[in-house]
């Protein structure tokens, strides 16, 4: 008997898809719409007005997004903000529907009212301080780090650490500018971008990207490729900054050289990027390290902090990582938690091995950052034999 292997049009995909936007989107703006408007008591017009804004913003969100994808930066600025003001809101209405019931069980009258009032507030409040620490730049985040097989000609080697610029469609030129200001001010030996440079192509980004160019380091400006070019125009940026006069490190590595002393900057691409259909493609630490003298102290660039096993396994002395923007909107860290081993910070793994977790230098998509500040890391290497210069 013959079987008929046609293949069928599913729709049980884009059906699942819907189903799971409409159930967020309902959580997401639901639960404030119940929080500030139905159960604030409002009477019927404030009912009926609160209720076209909420559903409003539902309809607008997924609409302004998918229309900001079509080089529409107005609309997709619209709608990151959009995105971030609806998970503020959702979050204070959750801890607000806590203090609603507490109200209510102390017999305090017109509490759904005093609940709505306060979570506005907070949340007004929250969104106008996240932007600021979004838009102003960052912090240098200075952070000594002991490396036991560190040479003393390289005790005290400034590293400086970018990473998750995000050049998107909110212009940030004049801050990519004032970035490389800050770094050009620490006096570095290394600088590294661990990724995720843009949110676009070289062509729409370049004017943002430009100041990378002007970057200064003594001995190696070096760059690995982060989710997010993958996501677009990978092979463009792996081009561009070779032309802005920084070193990809695509599975490789090079030797700088201090006092005398040697350490090796290693490279491994996105942990996402054998997805990408980019022939080669993917994180492939024993190549990068194919050819180092092993008995050299290994400083990997790796975009995600989850990439550390692969480390571990080769006995690299530090990995430095971004990918998290330390959560970026709080609470969001706890999620991020599930699927990274680190959200920020220095941590050591084994007895070699040790993880810097940078925050981020910018921010992705909604221009707000809540109980998670970005910065600019400055790495200090420390030898415990150092004798600094």
């Amino acid at each position: 008997m013959a079987v008929d292997t046609t293949a069928r049009p599913s729709f049980l995909r884009p059906l699942t898809v819907a189903l799971v936007l409409i159930a967020v989107l309902g959580l997401l703006f639901g639960t404030s719409w119940w929080t500030v408007v139905a159960a604030a008591g409002w009477g019927p017009a404030g009912l009926a007005a609160g209720s076209a804004v909420f559903g409003g913003a539902a309809l607008a969100l997924p609409i302004l997004k998918i229309l900001g994808q079509r080089d529409h930066d107005g609309l997709s600025v619209a709608g990151d903000v959009l995105l971030g003001a609806g998970w503020v809101l959702f979050t204070c209405s959750v801890a607000g529907n806590v203090l609603r019931l507490a109200l209510s069980a102390s017999g305090v009258e017109q509490a759904g009212r005093i609940t709505a009032v306060a979570v506005l507030a907070v949340s007004g409040a929250l969104l106008a301080w996240g932007h600021f620490e979004a838009m102003r730049v960052p912090r240098v985040e200075e952070v000594e780090v002991t490396l036991p097989r560190l040479g003393p000609g390289l005790d005290g080697a400034r590293v400086v650490l970018l990473t998750d610029t995000h050049y998107g469609p909110t212009d940030r030129a004049a801050w990519s500018r004032k970035v490389t200001g800050v770094v050009n001010g620490l006096g570095a030996d290394v600088v590294c971008h661990t990724g995720d440079i843009a949110d676009g192509s070289v062509r729409q980004r370049r004017e943002q990207a430009a100041p990378l160019a002007d970057i200064e380091a003594r001995l190696a400006r070096v760059y690995v490729t982060g989710n997010h070019e993958y996501y677009g125009d990978a092979l463009g940026w792996l081009d561009h900054m070779r032309e802005l006069g920084w070193e990809p490190l695509r599975n490789h590595h090079v030797v700088v050289e201090r006092g005398g002393d040697r350490l090796v900057l290693a490279g491994i691409d996105d942990a996402t990027a054998h997805h990408s259909g980019h022939p080669g493609h993917r994180a492939d630490l024993e190549a990068a390290l194919t050819g180092a003298d092993p008995s050299l102290p290994v400083l990997l660039l790796a975009h995600q902090p989850k990439q550390i096993g692969q480390a571990e396994a080769a006995g690299v002395d530090l990995q430095i990582s971004g990918h998290t923007h330390g959560g970026q909107i709080w609470p969001f860290r706890y999620l991020v938690r599930l699927d990274q081993p680190a959200v920020a910070g220095l941590s050591r793994r084994t007895d070699r091995t040790q993880l810097y977790t940078s925050r981020g230098t910018g921010f992705w998509g909604p221009p707000f950052r809540v109980f998670a500040p970005s910065e600019i890391t400055l790495l200090v290497l420390r030898s415990p034999v150092g004798t600094s210069s």
